[in-house]
């Protein structure tokens, strides 16, 4: 990630005038810097198990709609147990933990990443990039766990402001 990364997302935020704008600046910066073919952003409500697509950068094949049923998972335990990032290379993986692994597959992505995003210690959101199978290296999971992960903090706490 370039310093010039880091100062075009800071201008895009600063420049947001809605929630969306928000998010695209997250989108952009997340595009530059280590890939993405689908951006979303989702909202986490642990007290009702209930996760909400609240972004998208394809609404016609990936649209914000509805509700999903959080599950007590492996994908639940490294993102809300354990705060981790959670990472998926592979449709076989991402099959364990998502039930809409066939649409994401026929959309040519194969690889997740899952940045989670506290407020006052609680996980409020997610924000998740795909790709094609294998191409979250370790080189990019680790800039998504450090400067990719402080952006979506900021990204939501824009938007947030933006809201009222």
């Amino acid at each position: 990630m370039t310093q010039e990364n880091i100062t075009s997302f800071h201008q895009d935020l600063a420049a947001a005038q809605t929630p969306d704008d928000a998010y695209r600046a997250m989108d952009t910066l997340v595009r530059d810097t280590v890939g993405v073919d689908l951006f979303t952003i989702m909202t986490m409500d642990l007290d009702a198990m209930e996760a909400r697509r609240i972004f998208t950068s394809n609404e016609e094949k990936y649209p914000v709609t509805g509700t999903k049923e959080i599950t007590k998972d492996r994908w639940y335990d490294i993102v809300v147990t354990q705060e981790e990032t959670f990472v998926a290379n592979t449709l076989e993986d991402i099959a364990t933990v998502f039930p809409d692994s066939k649409l994401v597959g026929s959309m040519g992505l194969g690889s997740v990443v899952n940045i989670p995003v506290r407020e006052n210690g609680q996980l409020v959101a997610t924000v998740n990039i795909s790709d094609a199978e294998h191409h979250y290296t370790p080189e990019r999971v680790a800039i998504c766990k450090t400067e990719l992960s402080d952006a979506a903090a900021l990204t939501m706490k824009r938007a947030s402001e933006l809201n009222g």
